[in-house]
Protein backbone atom coordinates (compact mmCIF):
# COMPACT_ATOMS: atom_id res chain seq x y z
CA UNK A 1 0.00 0.00 0.00
CA UNK A 2 2.79 2.39 0.74
CA UNK A 3 4.26 1.79 -2.70
CA UNK A 4 0.99 2.56 -4.59
CA UNK A 5 0.62 5.30 -2.29
CA UNK A 6 3.56 7.16 -2.95
CA UNK A 7 3.10 6.13 -6.68
CA UNK A 8 -0.27 7.77 -7.18
CA UNK A 9 1.46 10.90 -4.94
CA UNK A 10 3.64 11.82 -7.42
CA UNK A 11 1.81 11.24 -10.15
CA UNK A 12 -0.77 13.27 -8.84
CA UNK A 13 2.13 16.21 -8.60
CA UNK A 14 2.72 16.36 -11.79
CA UNK A 15 -0.85 16.00 -13.30
CA UNK A 16 -1.51 19.45 -10.72
CA UNK A 17 1.40 21.24 -12.60
CA UNK A 18 0.10 20.19 -16.42
CA UNK A 19 -3.25 21.39 -15.51
CA UNK A 20 -2.47 24.50 -14.38
CA UNK A 21 0.19 25.09 -17.23
CA UNK A 22 -2.76 24.02 -19.82
CA UNK A 23 -4.92 26.36 -18.42
CA UNK A 24 -2.60 29.01 -18.01
CA UNK A 25 -2.21 28.64 -22.10
CA UNK A 26 -5.76 27.87 -23.26
CA UNK A 27 -6.74 31.04 -21.22
CA UNK A 28 -3.73 33.45 -23.12
CA UNK A 29 -5.07 31.82 -26.42
CA UNK A 30 -8.61 33.17 -26.01
CA UNK A 31 -9.65 36.43 -27.64
CA UNK A 32 -9.47 39.59 -25.73
CA UNK A 33 -7.65 39.85 -22.59
CA UNK A 34 -7.56 41.07 -19.12
CA UNK A 35 -6.76 44.84 -20.31
CA UNK A 36 -9.76 45.34 -22.24
CA UNK A 37 -12.23 44.05 -20.10
CA UNK A 38 -10.88 46.46 -16.94
CA UNK A 39 -11.17 49.21 -19.88
CA UNK A 40 -14.54 48.63 -21.19
CA UNK A 41 -15.50 49.39 -24.74
CA UNK A 42 -13.70 52.63 -25.08
CA UNK A 43 -9.69 53.01 -24.38
CA UNK A 44 -6.91 54.36 -26.85
CA UNK A 45 -4.19 52.21 -27.73
CA UNK A 46 -1.62 54.03 -25.87
CA UNK A 47 -3.77 53.28 -22.34
CA UNK A 48 -4.63 49.29 -23.51
CA UNK A 49 -0.51 49.33 -23.80
CA UNK A 50 0.09 50.51 -20.24
CA UNK A 51 -2.10 48.69 -18.22
CA UNK A 52 -1.33 45.50 -20.39
CA UNK A 53 2.63 46.74 -19.05
CA UNK A 54 1.41 46.84 -15.43
CA UNK A 55 -0.23 43.39 -15.72
CA UNK A 56 2.79 41.69 -16.90
CA UNK A 57 0.78 40.83 -20.30
CA UNK A 58 3.36 41.35 -22.48
CA UNK A 59 5.90 39.31 -20.98
CA UNK A 60 5.93 35.72 -22.92
CA UNK A 61 3.14 33.18 -21.35
CA UNK A 62 6.13 31.35 -19.56
CA UNK A 63 7.15 34.17 -17.86
CA UNK A 64 4.18 34.73 -16.89
CA UNK A 65 3.41 31.32 -15.48
CA UNK A 66 6.38 30.41 -13.70
CA UNK A 67 5.56 33.75 -11.65
CA UNK A 68 1.98 32.93 -11.24
CA UNK A 69 3.61 28.86 -10.37
CA UNK A 70 6.26 30.54 -7.67
CA UNK A 71 3.34 32.91 -6.04
CA UNK A 72 1.26 29.87 -5.58
CA UNK A 73 3.60 27.38 -4.07
CA UNK A 74 4.27 29.80 -1.20
CA UNK A 75 0.20 30.27 -1.05
CA UNK A 76 0.00 33.27 -2.06
CA UNK A 77 -2.77 32.73 -5.56
CA UNK A 78 -3.07 36.44 -5.93
CA UNK A 79 -5.42 39.37 -6.02
CA UNK A 80 -8.13 39.50 -9.08
CA UNK A 81 -7.40 42.71 -10.70
CA UNK A 82 -10.79 42.72 -12.32
CA UNK A 83 -12.86 42.30 -8.76
CA UNK A 84 -9.82 43.29 -6.62
CA UNK A 85 -10.44 40.76 -4.27
CA UNK A 86 -8.23 38.35 -2.92
CA UNK A 87 -8.31 35.15 -4.78
CA UNK A 88 -7.92 32.60 -1.84
CA UNK A 89 -10.34 34.32 0.03
CA UNK A 90 -13.04 34.23 -2.90
CA UNK A 91 -12.33 30.29 -3.21
CA UNK A 92 -12.93 29.82 0.39
CA UNK A 93 -16.17 31.55 0.62
CA UNK A 94 -17.82 30.15 -2.13
CA UNK A 95 -16.01 26.31 -1.43
CA UNK A 96 -18.24 25.62 1.08
CA UNK A 97 -21.64 25.76 -1.27
CA UNK A 98 -19.84 23.54 -4.12
CA UNK A 99 -18.19 20.87 -1.53
CA UNK A 100 -22.18 21.08 -0.29
CA UNK A 101 -23.34 19.81 -3.70
CA UNK A 102 -21.02 17.16 -4.32
CA UNK A 103 -20.71 15.43 -1.09
CA UNK A 104 -23.86 14.82 -0.81
CA UNK A 105 -24.94 14.13 -4.80
CA UNK A 106 -22.19 11.60 -4.46
CA UNK A 107 -23.59 10.08 -1.45
CA UNK A 108 -27.47 10.38 -3.18
CA UNK A 109 -26.16 8.71 -6.04
CA UNK A 110 -23.90 5.83 -4.64
CA UNK A 111 -26.60 4.72 -1.94
CA UNK A 112 -29.37 5.03 -4.12
CA UNK A 113 -27.96 3.33 -7.14
CA UNK A 114 -26.24 0.63 -5.25
CA UNK A 115 -29.57 0.12 -3.29
CA UNK A 116 -31.60 0.03 -6.58
CA UNK A 117 -29.27 -1.99 -8.31
CA UNK A 118 -29.06 -4.95 -5.59
CA UNK A 119 -32.80 -4.76 -5.55
CA UNK A 120 -32.66 -5.55 -9.83
CA UNK A 121 -30.22 -8.12 -8.85
CA UNK A 122 -32.05 -10.02 -6.17
CA UNK A 123 -35.76 -9.65 -6.98
CA UNK A 124 -35.37 -10.01 -10.68
CA UNK A 125 -39.09 -10.38 -12.17
CA UNK A 126 -41.10 -7.25 -12.40
CA UNK A 127 -38.90 -5.89 -9.24
CA UNK A 128 -36.17 -5.69 -11.15
CA UNK A 129 -37.83 -4.49 -14.82
CA UNK A 130 -39.21 -1.85 -12.96
CA UNK A 131 -35.91 -0.79 -11.25
CA UNK A 132 -34.32 -0.97 -15.02
CA UNK A 133 -36.93 1.24 -16.65
CA UNK A 134 -36.83 3.98 -13.83
CA UNK A 135 -32.91 3.83 -13.65
CA UNK A 136 -32.83 3.93 -17.62
CA UNK A 137 -35.23 7.31 -17.65
CA UNK A 138 -33.60 8.84 -14.73
CA UNK A 139 -30.35 8.56 -17.32
CA UNK A 140 -32.16 9.97 -20.32
CA UNK A 141 -33.96 13.21 -18.92
CA UNK A 142 -32.31 16.31 -19.71
CA UNK A 143 -31.14 18.15 -16.71
CA UNK A 144 -32.01 21.33 -17.50
CA UNK A 145 -35.59 20.01 -17.89
CA UNK A 146 -35.68 18.31 -14.77
CA UNK A 147 -34.04 21.00 -12.80
CA UNK A 148 -36.76 23.07 -14.06
CA UNK A 149 -39.67 20.70 -13.57
CA UNK A 150 -38.64 20.25 -10.13
CA UNK A 151 -38.42 23.92 -9.82
CA UNK A 152 -42.45 24.29 -11.12
CA UNK A 153 -43.96 21.46 -9.17
CA UNK A 154 -42.25 22.45 -5.74
CA UNK A 155 -41.38 25.85 -5.78
CA UNK A 156 -43.88 27.68 -7.82
CA UNK A 157 -46.90 25.08 -7.90
CA UNK A 158 -46.63 23.70 -4.01
CA UNK A 159 -44.53 25.93 -2.48
CA UNK A 160 -42.47 23.62 -0.39
CA UNK A 161 -38.70 24.54 -1.49
CA UNK A 162 -36.86 27.40 -2.51
CA UNK A 163 -36.32 27.57 -5.98
CA UNK A 164 -32.84 29.53 -5.56
CA UNK A 165 -29.98 30.17 -3.07
CA UNK A 166 -28.28 28.64 -0.54
CA UNK A 167 -27.98 29.03 3.40
CA UNK A 168 -25.28 27.97 5.13
CA UNK A 169 -25.10 24.66 7.25
CA UNK A 170 -24.10 26.76 10.06
CA UNK A 171 -26.40 29.39 9.91
CA UNK A 172 -29.62 26.98 9.76
CA UNK A 173 -29.48 22.98 9.30
CA UNK A 174 -32.79 22.96 8.07
CA UNK A 175 -33.02 25.75 5.59
CA UNK A 176 -29.51 24.70 4.56
CA UNK A 177 -30.80 21.03 3.65
CA UNK A 178 -34.82 22.38 2.00
CA UNK A 179 -31.38 24.58 -0.23
CA UNK A 180 -29.99 21.81 -1.05
CA UNK A 181 -32.87 19.21 -2.29
CA UNK A 182 -33.39 20.50 -5.74
CA UNK A 183 -30.01 21.07 -6.91
CA UNK A 184 -28.52 17.87 -5.05
CA UNK A 185 -31.24 15.66 -6.63
CA UNK A 186 -30.85 17.45 -10.13
CA UNK A 187 -26.96 16.20 -9.70
CA UNK A 188 -27.40 12.82 -8.72
CA UNK A 189 -30.39 11.62 -11.06
CA UNK A 190 -28.01 10.37 -13.89
CA UNK A 191 -25.61 8.85 -11.78
CA UNK A 192 -28.36 6.99 -9.51
CA UNK A 193 -29.23 5.34 -13.38
CA UNK A 194 -25.54 4.45 -13.86
CA UNK A 195 -24.49 3.05 -10.70
CA UNK A 196 -27.67 0.90 -10.52
CA UNK A 197 -26.70 -0.33 -14.13
CA UNK A 198 -23.29 -1.33 -13.16
CA UNK A 199 -24.39 -2.81 -9.65
CA UNK A 200 -27.07 -5.00 -10.88
CA UNK A 201 -24.19 -6.07 -13.62
CA UNK A 202 -22.06 -7.06 -10.85
CA UNK A 203 -24.14 -8.51 -8.54
CA UNK A 204 -25.72 -10.67 -10.87
CA UNK A 205 -22.26 -11.94 -11.96
CA UNK A 206 -20.86 -12.76 -8.61
CA UNK A 207 -24.19 -14.38 -7.27
CA UNK A 208 -23.85 -17.00 -10.47
CA UNK A 209 -20.35 -17.90 -9.27
CA UNK A 210 -19.51 -21.68 -7.47
CA UNK A 211 -18.69 -19.75 -3.89
CA UNK A 212 -22.42 -18.73 -3.77
CA UNK A 213 -23.85 -22.01 -4.99
CA UNK A 214 -21.65 -24.05 -2.38
CA UNK A 215 -22.58 -21.15 0.79
CA UNK A 216 -26.36 -21.92 -0.20
CA UNK A 217 -25.73 -25.67 0.01
CA UNK A 218 -24.02 -24.95 3.11
CA UNK A 219 -27.46 -22.88 4.66
CA UNK A 220 -25.77 -19.62 4.21
CA UNK A 221 -28.44 -17.17 4.79
CA UNK A 222 -29.43 -15.16 1.53
CA UNK A 223 -29.47 -11.76 3.38
CA UNK A 224 -25.41 -12.78 4.27
CA UNK A 225 -24.67 -14.01 0.82
CA UNK A 226 -26.13 -10.35 -0.48
CA UNK A 227 -24.58 -8.30 1.72
CA UNK A 228 -21.50 -10.13 3.30
CA UNK A 229 -19.95 -11.49 0.14
CA UNK A 230 -21.70 -10.69 -3.07
CA UNK A 231 -22.26 -7.10 -2.43
CA UNK A 232 -18.39 -6.85 -1.60
CA UNK A 233 -16.74 -9.03 -4.73
CA UNK A 234 -19.36 -6.39 -6.86
CA UNK A 235 -18.56 -3.49 -5.41
CA UNK A 236 -14.76 -3.12 -7.15
CA UNK A 237 -16.02 -1.89 -10.31
CA UNK A 238 -19.01 0.45 -8.65
CA UNK A 239 -15.74 1.79 -6.49
CA UNK A 240 -13.78 2.74 -9.63
CA UNK A 241 -17.28 4.55 -10.38
CA UNK A 242 -17.49 6.92 -7.29
CA UNK A 243 -14.33 8.28 -8.56
CA UNK A 244 -15.47 9.08 -11.86
CA UNK A 245 -18.94 10.39 -10.78
CA UNK A 246 -17.13 12.46 -8.30
CA UNK A 247 -15.72 14.42 -11.51
CA UNK A 248 -18.29 14.11 -13.25
CA UNK A 249 -20.21 16.07 -10.68
CA UNK A 250 -17.60 18.67 -9.91
CA UNK A 251 -18.56 20.14 -13.73
CA UNK A 252 -22.26 19.24 -12.97
CA UNK A 253 -22.03 21.76 -10.53
CA UNK A 254 -21.77 24.54 -13.11
CA UNK A 255 -24.73 23.94 -14.45
CA UNK A 256 -26.44 23.48 -11.08
CA UNK A 257 -25.23 26.88 -9.23
CA UNK A 258 -25.93 28.68 -12.74
CA UNK A 259 -29.92 27.50 -12.29
CA UNK A 260 -30.63 27.64 -8.24
CA UNK A 261 -28.66 30.87 -7.82
CA UNK A 262 -26.27 29.01 -5.44
CA UNK A 263 -22.65 30.97 -4.85
CA UNK A 264 -20.41 28.35 -5.85
CA UNK A 265 -17.21 27.95 -7.22
CA UNK A 266 -18.44 26.76 -10.78
CA UNK A 267 -20.16 30.33 -11.08
CA UNK A 268 -17.26 31.78 -10.05
CA UNK A 269 -15.49 29.89 -12.91
CA UNK A 270 -17.55 30.77 -15.75
CA UNK A 271 -17.64 34.69 -14.58
CA UNK A 272 -14.15 34.94 -14.47
CA UNK A 273 -13.64 32.87 -17.86
CA UNK A 274 -15.79 35.31 -19.67
CA UNK A 275 -14.18 38.00 -17.90
CA UNK A 276 -10.36 36.70 -18.45
CA UNK A 277 -9.41 36.75 -14.88
CA UNK A 278 -6.99 34.71 -15.65
CA UNK A 279 -5.71 34.58 -11.15
CA UNK A 280 -9.27 33.67 -10.64
CA UNK A 281 -9.34 30.97 -13.11
CA UNK A 282 -6.21 29.74 -12.16
CA UNK A 283 -6.98 29.11 -8.60
CA UNK A 284 -10.38 27.69 -9.14
CA UNK A 285 -8.79 25.19 -11.37
CA UNK A 286 -6.06 24.14 -9.16
CA UNK A 287 -8.88 23.52 -6.15
CA UNK A 288 -10.89 21.42 -8.47
CA UNK A 289 -7.58 19.59 -9.74
CA UNK A 290 -6.74 19.05 -5.63
CA UNK A 291 -10.47 17.70 -5.43
CA UNK A 292 -10.15 15.45 -8.36
CA UNK A 293 -6.60 14.20 -7.31
CA UNK A 294 -7.87 13.23 -3.50
CA UNK A 295 -11.06 11.72 -4.95
CA UNK A 296 -9.03 9.67 -7.18
CA UNK A 297 -6.11 8.60 -4.58
CA UNK A 298 -9.40 7.73 -2.54
CA UNK A 299 -10.60 5.67 -4.62
CA UNK A 300 -7.15 4.18 -5.21
CA UNK A 301 -6.73 3.35 -1.91
CA UNK A 302 -10.14 1.49 -1.38
CA UNK A 303 -9.14 -0.44 -4.40
CA UNK A 304 -6.36 -1.47 -3.00
CA UNK A 305 -8.50 -2.52 0.20
CA UNK A 306 -10.70 -4.45 -1.79
CA UNK A 307 -8.67 -5.84 -4.38
CA UNK A 308 -5.50 -7.06 -3.29
CA UNK A 309 -3.91 -7.98 -6.40
CA UNK A 310 -4.14 -3.94 -7.27
CA UNK A 311 -0.65 -3.00 -4.46
CA UNK A 312 1.76 -5.65 -6.41
CA UNK A 313 1.39 -3.97 -9.57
Amino acid sequence: MARLITRRLLVSVGLIFAVSLATFLLQSAAPGDMARTILGDTYTPEAHERLRHQLGLDQHILVQYWHWLMSALSGDLGTSPISGLNVADEIASRLSVTSSLVICATLVTTIAGVALGVVSAVRGGRVGRAVDVLSLIGYALPSFWFALGMVTVFSVMVNLLPATGYVPLSSSPGEWFRSMILPVTTLALPGVALFAKQTRDAMLDVLSRDFVVALRANGVSERSIVFRHALRNASIPVVTLVGLTLVSLLSGTVFVESVFAMPGLGGLAVQATAQHDIRMIQGVVVVFTLVVVTANLVVDLVYGWLNPKVRVR
